[in-house]
Order: C-alpha cells, then structure tokens, then sequence
C-alpha cells in the first residue's frame, strides 16, 4: 500500500513585478494557508515519509510552514510540470507515504489522472493553492502506479481550515 499527499502550493504573492515566476514567495494568506495545511496533517496523523517539492520559493516556503519533520527533495522537474513529468518523479519515489508539491495547472490534471473516482468536492478541478489531496495506492512500488487506481482519502483546501 502507498499514499500520495498531493499539494499544490498556497497563495503567493504577485506583487513585485520584477521578480521572476520562479522565485515568487508566498503572501499573507499563503503563509496562514501553509501553518494550517501543516497542522491539519499532523491532526490527521499523516506524516510523510518522503517529500517531493518544486524548487520554485513558493512550493519551498510552503513545505517549510507545514513544518514537518523532514527535508524535502527538491526537483527542478516538478516545477510548471505537466502530468507526464509528475508521474516519472513519483515513479521514482521511495517513501510509503510521500508528499507531492507542485504547480497548476499540471497537479490539477494529475490528480485527475490519478483516481478512481473524483472526491465530491466543487473545488477538485481547479485546484485552488493549497488544495491537497490524499489518495491510496494498492500498490507494492511507486514503479508499479498507474492512472486511475487510486482511491481518494481526503481533499481540502485552506479555506476549509482558516
């Protein structure tokens, strides 16, 4: 069995013109948004054994507000990714429960891709930031997933939190 924390990153912050898209951090909101994410998953119990991050600031500065109790991997890979690009970093995982964070549209798409049956959620397409999915994988490898096998645990978004 295998489990998938799928996150996009919380609310970051547009107002500096200058700045590049990748080196954007996280607003207000997005930092309130990622304290609460990190709690909620501690309440939760699911802690990750592995995570899997973009390297853009924002998808950093929203794994270091979850404030879990490991460094996360950084892939340049996974930053604007497309489904394709997601599916080959979480092939190549190790952890039986692994944090995923990324960037839409591509981690709307993936999630899509991923499960068997949507939740019932309004927000589940758009994926809004913040919006995280935990799906479960009956699976002995992260090598052996395919698209469409995995059953929804949860899906939340920051909003339902704050």
């Amino acid at each position: 069995m295998k489990e998938l924390i799928l996150m996009r990153h919380a609310k970051s912050d547009w107002g500096s013109p200058l700045l590049r898209d990748y080196a954007r951090p996280l607003n207000k909101r997005g930092r309130r948004s990622a304290t609460a994410l990190g709690e909620w998953l501690r309440a939760q119990d699911l802690i990750p054994d592995q995570i899997l991050c973009s390297s853009s600031a924002r998808t950093q500065e929203t794994c270091a507000r979850l404030k879990l109790p490991l460094s996360p991997e950084l892939h340049d890979a996974l930053y604007l990714a497309e489904v394709p690009d997601m599916l080959r970093v979480l092939r190549g995982a190790s952890g039986a429960r692994v944090l995923m964070l990324g960037h839409n549209p591509g981690i709307a798409e993936f999630a899509a891709s991923l499960v068997a049956t949507p939740p019932a959620h309004e927000r589940f397409d758009d994926y809004p930031t913040g919006a995280t999915l935990v799906v479960r994988f009956d699976i002995a490898g992260w090598a052996d997933l395919a698209p469409g096998t995995g059953a929804v645990q949860h899906f939340v978004i920051p909003r339902e939190l704050t």
